[in-house]
């Protein structure tokens, strides 16, 4: 079985082609970021106008990549949500449109099932159960995976996501978007102990996260002190202090979290994904942590990390393949929860 899948909940279009038989046949990916530099952030209007044109380019490149016509795509998923709802739209009514026009089903995709289940792609894959650290610039969730639709949240965000706790300290320190990469680049020049930062929710029961703490802490300090900085070479060291300083607080949190949650439900595999889930000192510490437990972790590769749509049509097929369809209107959902999804039957 051939399916499409079509990725645009947010600044990434991503289309590629995935065989249950032969994997993944092609993939393909326009990335935002230039168009939104100058904005520090997304602008919603601009990404859904930036789909529309990229789209069916990309289409016909992994058409052609896959050396496939559309006669052979057996189904077609899109990505139906969370995320930006006039950016969900676009790719929702090119699934569906395609999808009728080929005469084959058609489903919409949850756009963090398809992070959860994108490791499934590497070999070796995980198997189930298990339990799923998802970080990524929206969401921030630790969830016990028994199989596919049947997840169970143990804790998430409260406020701020660890990516989008990135994006404004990047923006604090003055570096650009997106901030994740650019705060763990210039943390490469930091000097480890200059400053130690509050690890938030460590010290309290559960599997809760907030970051928006770390957040104006960060920010505290980077006033207090600038204003003792005698010159440019100062500044940019505290830069770089502070940005290590802060991307190991998150990371200590992360890994004391997913160290809990294996804890709690006695699971030895960790699942790790979503864009955050690159980040290098992020996968080290986890690496070490699991160790210790004697527990493995899975990661996609570094491509799929991010948004892309080789994850929607992995999941999409997940779900055709058992006689899913969806009817001719189709639906956009900027909020849905993960553990409202049901396994496929």
């Amino acid at each position: 079985m051939i399916v499409l899948g079509i990725e645009t909940s947010c600044d990434e279009t991503g289309l590629a082609l995935y065989d249950s038989e032969r994997g993944l046949l092609a993939d393909a990916l326009h990335s935002q970021v230039a168009l939104h530099a100058d904005y520090g952030g997304v602008v919603p209007e601009l990404a859904s106008r930036d789909h529309v044109q990229k789209a069916l380019p990309l289409l016909r490149q992994v058409l052609d990549e896959a050396g496939i016509g559309a006669a052979d795509i057996d189904g077609v998923a899109w990505t139906a949500g969370p995320g930006l709802v006039g950016a969900l739209l676009v790719g929702a009514a090119l699934g569906r449109s395609l999808a009728f026009a080929w005469g084959v089903p058609g489903v919409g995709v949850h756009h963090m099932e398809g992070h959860l289940l994108a490791p499934m792609l590497e070999d070796p894959a995980p198997e189930f159960p298990f339990v799923a650290l998802l970080v990524s610039g929206g969401h921030t969730q630790l969830v016990e995976v028994a199989g596919v639709g049947r997840y169970r949240l143990l804790g998430e965000s409260l406020d701020d996501a660890a990516g989008e706790a990135f994006d404004k300290t990047a923006k604090l320190l003055g570096l650009g978007y997106p901030g994740g990469p650019a705060v763990a680049k210039l943390a490469e020049q930091g000097r480890p102990g200059r400053f130690d930062f509050p690890r938030p929710m460590v010290n309290r029961p559960g599997l809760d996260f907030s970051f928006s703490g770390l957040k104006t802490y960060t920010m505290n300090t980077l006033r207090e002190e600038e204003a003792r900085c005698a010159g440019d070479a100062e500044r940019g060291q505290l830069a770089a202090d502070i940005a290590l300083a802060f991307e190991t607080a998150v990371v200590e949190t992360l890994a004391i979290k997913c160290r809990r949650a294996l804890d709690e439900t006695g699971l030895r595999r960790l699942v790790v994904a979503g864009g955050v889930s690159a980040n290098r000192r992020l996968r080290g510490r986890l690496e070490a942590e699991v160790a210790r437990l004697g527990a493995a972790v899975y990661y996609p590769r570094p491509a799929f990390c991010t948004d892309n749509g080789a994850m929607i049509a992995y999941a999409g097929w997940q779900r055709l393949r058992v006689g899913a369809s969806e009817p001719l209107a189709f639906n956009a959902r900027p909020r849905w929860g993960l553990e409202e999804l049901s396994p496929p039957c």
